[in-house]
């Protein structure tokens, strides 16, 4: 029996998803063993989420889709509309012109909806490319990624390939769309006069968490004097994350990146706004069966569990590398920038079924309510001179 049970109306899952919720549950009561009773909460994320077959994103879950009575947990813009691909497109297409590229590559490309998309979508724009690589650690979504493209866009699933491996250097357009905020995260605590950090214990039948004091380092620095500088005033007790996965990997990333542009779009706030006092609770959160909550010990491996992304240190682990920033902005403005209203004008209005729907979540990528202003878009570049037009008017890099 799974004793991280949920107290409210969450639906339960079925016998095997709870079977390989347990399985995980008792291979993290392991780790926590072997690491004498108190384990870090960054690893207990990375478990939760990445372990080989038992993990959330490692397992056989639905995790993707419109609804729960689908069995998936949550929506993303790529599965909301086509025309979020379709208007992606353009700056992409941009960015390979003007760095003179031809390949592309996805992180976390879900169920292959993005991938079909903008392989569609660039081929009628006209702009030639050789490659899509697509990499994800996940066994299952890879085979429903090939089967999404080879049904959305069979004449150029042959283009497509998946990466077990990094290469030492690319050159072309990398995507990323919501990748970032499910990088394991450190939870830090400050506490008058002293930081702890929150790990993960076994508290009878169930985990709970335990903070432990620890000695201050470059993030936890950064931070104890980044809650101070956006609140004007010092804090007595203070929750947060560090990110130094997210931040690895964006290093990474850039590093590889020899000539071409790297878009990262996710939720989250340049430093100042990211450490305001209304987040003095941290920004982990998780979801399931498409209701949010704050519980991540709720069926280990069965729910996905995320925090926030703060752009700033992600901008300086670009920039780190010796990349361009190519602009900051939300994903509204990029996306009207982009030309998602002529994309959605080109759609028949007479066509009631079709158009509304459409004009629908058009209205729910845009809205500052839905996904328009929490959702920002990130990019990076080397050889490309200037900007996109993605980012031509509402650049907030100045903001980071």
């Amino acid at each position: 029996m799974n004793p991280n049970r949920p107290t409210d109306s969450l639906p339960a899952p079925g016998a095997e998803a709870l079977a390989q919720s347990e399985a995980l549950t008792d291979l993290i009561r392991g780790r926590i063993a072997a690491a004498s009773g108190w384990l870090p909460f960054d690893r207990y994320m990375d478990l939760a989420l990445y372990a080989p077959r038992l993990g959330y994103y490692g397992g056989g879950a639905m995790k993707f889709g419109r609804r729960a009575e689908d069995g998936s947990d949550f929506v993303t813009a790529p599965e909301l509309s086509p025309l979020f691909a379709t208007t992606l497109a353009r700056p992409v297409a941009q960015a390979l012109q003007q760095s003179d590229t031809r390949q592309l590559m996805e992180f976390g490309a879900g169920t292959g909806k993005l991938a079909a998309g903008l392989l569609t979508a660039l081929a009628d724009l006209d702009v030639p490319f050789d490659s899509y690589a697509i990499v994800d650690v996940s066994g299952e979504l890879r085979a429903r990624q090939r089967e999404t493209i080879e049904r959305e866009a069979p004449a150029l699933a042959a283009k497509v390939r998946w990466l077990d491996a990094l290469p030492e250097t690319f050159e072309g357009v990398v995507i990323g769309n919501e990748v970032l905020d499910a990088m394991p995260v450190r939870l830090v605590v400050r506490k008058p006069g002293a930081w702890h950090e929150r790990g993960v214990v076994v508290l009878g039948d169930r985990f709970a968490f335990d903070d432990r004091l620890v000695m201050p380092d470059a993030q936890i620095e950064l931070i104890d004097a980044a809650i101070d500088e956006a609140n004007g005033e010092p804090f007595a007790e203070y929750v947060t994350e560090t990110h130094e996965a997210a931040l690895g990997f964006t290093k990474t990333v850039c590093t590889m990146l020899a000539r071409g542009a790297a878009f990262f779009i996710d939720y989250g706030f340049p430093r100042r706004e990211f450490y305001h006092a209304q987040r003095a609770t941290d920004t982990m959160m998780c979801h399931y069966r498409h209701r949010a909550h704050t519980d991540p010990f709720l069926y280990p491996g069965l729910q996905d569990i995320t925090a926030h992304v703060e752009f700033t240190g992600i901008a300086e682990a670009g920039v780190g590398t010796g990349a361009d920033l190519l602009g900051f902005t939300s994903q509204a403005r990029f996306l009207m920038n982009a030309g998602i209203t002529d994309v959605l004008n080109e759609l028949d209005p007479s066509d009631v079924k079709r158009f509304l729907p459409a004009a629908n979540a058009v209205q729910k990528l845009l809205s500052e309510a839905e996904m328009g202003e929490l959702f920002k878009v990130i990019a990076f570049s080397r050889g490309i001179a200037g900007t996109l037009d993605a980012f031509a008017g509402g650049d907030r890099s100045h903001t980071l």
